[in-house]
């Protein structure tokens, strides 16, 4: 510091926290006294490194708040009036950093008192611009009396100040001055200097009485609002596209806090001719292009049309704001057009927004979420992946709120209504995987985990689940190649087909596990840790243990050493005594790595991995209380395991009864459809030979066609499975009816066995009493017609 370079002088300025760390006494005493004599004549580079450290001294609290304003807060003051602006910027920023630590009455002495002076007219301009900034700070550090009588006299001064700048900077800091007065003082003072700056001759002065007075919209009443601050907002509007075009960017950014602060006082008409306001704005620029007018285009400069995407920026970035405005439930009629050309916009940074936004619109619209799918889909395909970039961040949930619409309304595919989205979002992946914007498709693949939960596991498994497996394989990216691991083992966690986990199972040990590079096959190890982290210890077991030992014997170190990392997690997922041979499996392995092991390096790990399995205790079947959190997690995704399966048997067993209920309705339809062929048959002869009798016929034939009546309405009454109970015959002798009628009572034993009859029999009782209403008929027409032994006969039958 005394005799060295300046660049010697710098590096020991910017290493002074350090020093303060270590031996803040010695530094204090020796080092700032040196540091503050050289500030005086150092250059710029110099000031800026001591702002900043200073900052990191007090921000690290190396020494005490007393101890820091005694020592360092004279030499930031001093430096504030440096004669380059940056440098006074750099030790203002220290300054107001310092102002908040600060105890009240060091505040007061040391800052306030001198700033009395410093805000004179007759002070320099950069000396009135900091005073500006430092009455803002201070304003939340006193009382409300306090700030009335020694800040506000100052403020009022400076606010009339004859140079423009020091009237904006004056003016954007009143913000933080009514914060710290009240909302009495803020009526009674602020505002009219704020109404007053807000009709200055200076457009940057104009423009920050605007924007302070949009940002204290929540301290004025109703009455401040609809008499002084709304005429003000309105002639702001109509002088921003004729005079004033400087505040349009403002304007267009701050016009939805604007309108939904000012909402309860519209009436009708001021509501719509703000939203008009805002549908102008937010296609500004764009006519042009399609209109006929061609000098205009010429005309129009670059820094106007720059100006113009500012605005439809800034309309995209208050877009949700704007449909609280309107109301969600008229999203459609009054706001889809320009949510539409926004999302559409030619200039990217609009896109960009409205890709930002996009979860904010879904949130508000909710049930109407549907309305915006093609918009969704349109930014999933946007050329720009920058835009998709912005989209990916909310995706899960965007998705997510699609897909409970989707449920609401009931349709079988939860994004049936969206036909489009499995293309688009497939479409993204491989624009961002041709790219080099390694980052985006990384997050593209983490954001495409929520998939299962939004679309089937049959989509997920042909269109997305092998797509994975391909980037694991052929990627060069690891971060890609992981991310695109784990989004395949959450695919595979969620798969509902077996046959189908069996197949992707397989790929992974023989594609990877038993790959020719050793780069796959590291791959593989990272692929398990994802599966030891959502599936269950039994899962691993099952289907990875015994891949992952074999490793153990692989040609090249890196993987080996890999392995040997990962033992202890391996470890981890057996149960004692359920997987015993499996741990002596991996002793075995260990025990080979040990003995046989040449590389130097895996040797070593080796030996330290031994010593770490040595302490692990692994887990039992039953629960333990050190492990009891971890079994019941696993516990859990086992019992989550099991239930895939059961609904998978389940689906096939419905799927099997469908197809036999189907079977057996077609069967019965044409067992049907020929019985009442039949039936129909023997009716019409009944009715060719009733006519026909004469009054002549004897009581004999009478009988017989009551009888041939009763038994057709017998065929018709049963099943026509069970209609051979009417076939037994009318004449026989005594032995031989005997054996007929134990025979059909067989024959009915049996029948009442079978399910379809009992489920026939109990849907309707009226059914079962016509059935035994006739065969009664049947059995009293043979009662009449034989002649042989009547009451043995009749206790047969009852029999």
């Amino acid at each position: 510091l005394s005799s060295g370079q300046d660049i010697q002088g710098t590096s020991v300025v910017a290493n002074l926290p350090v020093l303060m760390r270590q031996n803040p006494a010695e530094t204090l005493r020796r080092v700032l006294p040196k540091i503050r004599e050289i500030l005086h004549v150092a250059g710029v580079e110099m000031q800026l490194t001591a702002a900043v450290s200073f900052l990191t001294v007090l921000q690290e609290e190396s020494v005490s708040i007393h101890t820091y304003s005694h020592s360092f807060l004279h030499i930031i003051l001093q430096n504030l009036e440096h004669r380059d602006a940056g440098v006074s910027n750099a030790w203002l920023e220290t300054l107001l950093a310092v102002i908040e630590a600060l105890p009240k009455e060091t505040v007061r002495h040391e800052i306030l008192n001198p700033l009395v002076s410093k805000a004179q007219l007759s002070q320099t301009l950069q000396s009135r611009l900091v005073s500006c900034k430092i009455m803002g700070k201070v304003a939340n550090k006193f009382e409300a009396h306090i700030i009335k009588r020694e800040v506000l006299p100052l403020v009022k001064s400076l606010c009339q100040d004859v140079e423009y700048e020091v009237r904006t900077c004056m003016c954007r800091q009143l913000e933080h001055i009514a914060r710290g007065i009240g909302t009495e003082l803020t009526k009674t003072v602020v505002l009219p200097e704020l109404v007053e700056l807000a009709r200055d001759e200076g457009s940057s002065v104009r423009l920050a009485a605007f924007e302070t007075l949009v940002n204290l919209l929540d301290m004025f009443d109703a009455d401040d609002r609809s008499q002084t601050v709304l005429p003000l907002v309105k002639s702001f509007c109509e002088k921003s596209f004729k005079a004033d075009e400087s505040i349009l960017v403002s304007l267009s950014f701050h016009l939805g806090k604007l309108c939904n602060g000012l909402y309860g006082i519209f009436t009708p008409e001021q509501h719509l001719r703000f939203l008009e306001f805002y549908k102008k704005l937010s296609t500004l620029g764009l006519q042009q292009e399609n209109g006929h007018n061609d000098n205009q285009l010429q005309l129009q400069t670059l820094e106007q049309e720059k100006k113009y995407i500012s605005v439809r920026k800034n309309c995209a970035y208050n877009f949700p704001a704007m449909i609280v405005f309107v109301d969600p439930k008229n999203f459609h009629l009054e706001l889809y057009s320009i949510f539409f050309c926004l999302c559409h916009d030619p200039e990217v940074p609009v896109r960009y927004t409205m890709a930002i936004s996009f979860f904010e619109v879904a949130k508000l619209l909710n049930s109407d979420v549907c309305t915006i799918h093609k918009e969704l889909v349109t930014l999933l395909q946007d050329e720009s992946l920058e835009v998709l970039d912005a989209l990916v961040g909310h995706l899960p949930e965007i998705l997510e709120l699609m897909a409970n619409r989707g449920e609401n309304n009931g349709s079988e595919s939860k994004l049936l209504s969206i036909p489009d989205l499995i293309p688009a979002l497939t479409t993204a992946e491989q624009r961002a995987a041709t790219s080099l914007k390694w980052r985006t498709h990384e997050k593209l693949l983490q954001k495409y985990a929520c998939l299962p939960h939004i679309i089937s596991s049959d989509q997920i498994y042909y269109r997305f689940l092998h797509r994975m497996l391909t980037i694991i394989l052929t990627n060069n990216v690891l971060p890609v190649q992981k991310a695109a691991a784990r989004t395949l083992c959450v695919y595979l966690r969620y798969n509902r087909k077996q046959e189908q986990r069996h197949e992707v199972i397989q790929k992974l040990i023989e594609q990877l596990g038993q790959g020719k590079s050793y780069w796959n096959r590291l791959r593989f190890l990272d692929t398990c840790e994802f599966i030891m982290e959502l599936f269950s210890k039994s899962f691993f077991c099952k289907y990875f243990f015994l891949p992952v030992l074999e490793l153990t014997h692989d040609p090249v170190a890196n993987v080996r050493m890999k392995l040997c990392y990962m033992l202890p997690k391996v470890k981890s997922t057996l149960k004692i005594p359920t997987d015993k041979h499996l741990l002596q499996q991996l002793e075995l392995c260990i025990r080979k790595l040990l003995c046989q092991e040449k590389d130097k390096d895996v040797l070593t790990i080796v030996k330290r991995t031994v010593l770490e399995l040595d302490r692990m205790e692994i887990s039992v079947d039953a629960f333990q209380k050190r492990f009891y959190e971890n079994d019941l997690l696993d516990q859990e995704k086992e019992r989550q395991e099991h239930l895939l399966l059961e609904m998978e048997q389940l689906e096939k067993e419905k799927q099997q009864t469908e197809k036999r209920s189907t079977n057996i309705n077609d069967k019965m339809f044409e067992k049907k459809r020929r019985d009442s062929k039949a039936s129909s048959v023997l009716a019409k002869s009944i009715n060719l030979s009733v006519p026909g009798s004469s009054s002549s016929t004897s009581g004999k034939e009478e009988k017989k066609s009551k009888l041939v009546r009763s038994q057709s309405f017998s065929t018709q009454a049963l099943h026509p499975k069970y209609s051979n109970i009417d076939k037994c015959p009318n004449k026989s002798s005594a032995t031989g009816y005997t054996s007929s009628v134990s025979g059909m009572g067989k024959s009915c034993m049996l029948s009442f066995s079978d399910d379809s009859f009992r489920t026939h029999s109990t849907g309707s009782s009226g059914n079962a009493a016509f059935l035994s209403g006739s065969s009664r008929n049947l059995f009293n027409s043979a009662d009449q017609k034989n002649n042989g032994n009547k009451e043995s006969q009749s206790r047969r039958m009852s029999m």
